[in-house]
């Protein structure tokens, strides 16, 4: 593996950056961490992560899903946030949690699925709460989780349940939670239900297309962590009041569903670089050092 890489980076460097090859079959082909202390490198969907931990495949109030895929590592306090927030699970009448996706051993782009997960901050939770926590290997790439939200995505689906919103309110409570990205129909709904005097937490639930079965967790970035870039808010500071129910919010379940009919403007310029485009010339410098530590 280390000599295929070398090779690689080597073919790049002496053929210049057009020639680089994708930093996701690089990072990709990763099958441990980094021998670095944890830091997470760059932003969210443009970065890579050093010295990262790998949730255990089981707990007792846990399993990790999906386990061929080797994307259960993180930054050692989002290993810590998930088996905490699997312990509340467990106080409000589940089994515990089904944890999807992380990051992969070195974060950095993936070869399929997500732009962002690149830093290990970023982890996916399954909306389907199990019944039981010894599922084998074969069985955690079988079963699938549910869908909450309706097919024309306006409401939720008897599969929402109350204790789903307890549960999004106790990890949105966590000062560590920068946001989480749930369905828009679902952020709907937790709007209508919360409380008057218990609503802060809901601006960082933020309606994202494609999380009808998981909600998304990100967390900010750590004390300490230099080399990390926490997203910028998009909605009102909690500082300021805001909750997100706003008309925005009305917005994804009304015209984001019925946009004009109007012919698709051809796009001017080169398309942009999506994260399954970038090379390690598109990362932070760091990357490389990640990538060559044995």
């Amino acid at each position: 593996m280390i000599r295929i890489l070398s090779f690689l980076l080597a073919l790049g460097m002496a053929t210049g950056v057009q020639a680089e090859p994708k930093a996701n079959k690089l990072f990709g082909a990763q099958t441990g961490p980094s021998r670095h202390a944890p830091m997470p490198i760059g932003s969210y969907n443009r970065g890579c992560a050093a010295g990262l931990v790998q949730m255990p495949e089981s707990g007792p109030t846990w399993q990790v899903m999906r386990l061929s895929r080797n994307r259960a590592w993180g930054h050692p306090e989002m290993i810590e946030f998930l088996q905490a927030l699997s312990v509340a699970a467990r106080q409000i009448g589940w089994a515990g949690l089904y944890v999807g996706d992380i990051s992969q051993p070195r974060g950095g782009p993936m070869t399929s699925g997500h732009a962002s997960h690149q830093i290990g901050l970023d982890a996916d939770v399954w909306m389907l709460p199990p019944r039981r926590l010894d599922l084998t290997v074969a069985d955690r790439e079988r079963i699938s989780s549910i869908p909450v939200r309706s097919a024309d995505q306006r409401s939720v689906t008897a599969n929402w349940t109350r204790a789903h919103h307890t549960l999004l309110r106790s990890a949105a409570s966590d000062d560590r939670v920068d946001r989480i990205f749930v369905a828009a129909a679902v952020k709907l709904e937790m709007c209508k239900t919360a409380t008057r005097a218990d609503r802060a937490w809901l601006q960082k639930i933020r309606p994202v297309p494609g999380h009808d079965t998981h909600f998304h967790i990100r967390l900010k970035c750590p004390r300490g962590a230099v080399a990390c870039q926490t997203q910028t808010p998009t909605v009102a500071e909690l500082s300021k009041g805001g909750d997100g129910c706003d008309e925005t919010l009305t917005w994804w379940v009304t015209d984001y569903l019925n946009p004009p009919k109007s012919p698709p403007k051809k796009p001017s310029g080169p398309r942009p670089k999506g994260a399954r485009d970038y090379t390690l010339s598109d990362l932070p410098a760091q990357c490389r050092e990640v990538l060559a530590s044995r």
